[in-house]
Formats: C-alpha cells, sequence, structure tokens
C-alpha cells in the first residue's frame, strides 16, 4: 500500500476513530479506504461494455456514488489536504471526508445527486462533537447554506483546501 501511494498511484484516507481536533490524534492506521489517485484509471480498470456506460451513455448506475467519491479525494489530496473519514463502529453513522477548518473539524459529504446527508446533520447538531459546527455538502446542484450546511456543486470540491483556510466564514453568521 505505502509503494502505491509513494508512486502516486492510489491516496489513502485513514479513518478516525473520534471526529475530534487533533486529527493527527485521532487517525487509526490500520484502517482506511484506498482511493484511485486518477480517477480516470479507475474508469479505465472496468470492463469494456462498463466503460462505455461511464463514457458515452453517462450511466453510471450503483457505483456512481464511489466514483463521486473518488473523484473528491483526487480533488482533496490533489489540492494540498489530507483525507480523513468517520465511521461509527456498530452504528450507519459515517462521513465520507473530515477536514481541519481553524478550530473546526468540517464534515464533507459527497452525494450523488442532492439528497439528505443524515451522518452530517447527527454530527452537527450532536453535542459530543464540540469540534464540528458545520459541513459541507458536495452536490450535483447549485451554492447555498442551509442550518449549518454549505452545499456546493461536485466540480468546485477541488476549492475546499481554500475554503477551510478561510478563517472567517463569514456565511456561518
Amino acid at each position: 500500500m505505502e509503494w502505491l501511494e509513494d508512486a502516486g498511484i492510489v491516496n489513502v484516507c485513514k479513518v478516525m476513530d473520534f471526529p475530534e481536533l487533533p486529527v493527527a490524534a485521532h487517525l487509526d492506521a490500520t484502517r482506511f479506504k484506498l482511493y484511485m489517485a486518477d480517477s480516470g484509471l479507475l474508469v479505465s480498470m472496468l470492463d469494456a461494455e462498463s466503460q462505455e456506460d461511464v463514457r458515452i451513455r453517462r450511466n453510471l448506475g450503483t457505483w456512481k456514488g464511489g466514483l463521486f467519491e473518488n473523484i473528491v479525494a483526487e480533488a482533496i489530496v490533489k489540492s494540498g489536504a489530507v483525507p480523513a473519514y468517520y465511521k461509527k463502529d456498530n452504528s450507519t453513522l459515517e462521513m465520507d471526508f473530515l477536514l481541519r477548518s481553524g478550530e473546526n473539524l468540517v464534515p464533507v459529504e459527497v452525494k450523488a445527486g442532492n439528497t439528505k446527508a443524515k451522518s452530517m446533520r447527527m454530527l452537527i447538531d450532536g453535542s459530543h462533537y464540540k469540534d464540528i459546527r458545520w459541513g459541507v455538502k458536495l452536490v450535483k446542484g447549485n451554492v447555498g447554506f442551509n442550518e449549518g450546511v454549505l452545499t456546493i456543486p461536485q466540480w468546485c470540491a477541488f476549492f475546499l483546501k481554500r475554503l477551510m483556510k478561510d478563517e472567517n466564514h463569514e456565511f456561518l453568521t
């Protein structure tokens, strides 16, 4: 795995044992997700018929969520940020990515469409997640902000690190 990461073939996204700052103190090196560093290579690994579905027919089928998640992971890493994710044991609570923004830990949910983000809502509203005040939902849609969730189009994923650097976050007030 380290060789593949060093060669630039995969991006490693480690799980956090609890979503809290500092991120590095909560990373579990034994549990992780691997994403292809180049989403084009991911699509090229499919059989010819599936590649045609994706490229020509734009029919992503049941795995479109995974492809979109890989694209966002690629954008996060290429922007210079380090991705992490959270999966609560014995629960459906799972967050695609967690990024640091100053004194905040920001959950990032990737949606192939524009559906609800139940896990993000639980993290933002949960009293025991003190470092999480707001989140980002990447969707097939427009920009918006509602109840602590900044919604932005999927193609804006490469802006995430810049967004996290901005300490003001005037949209929160």
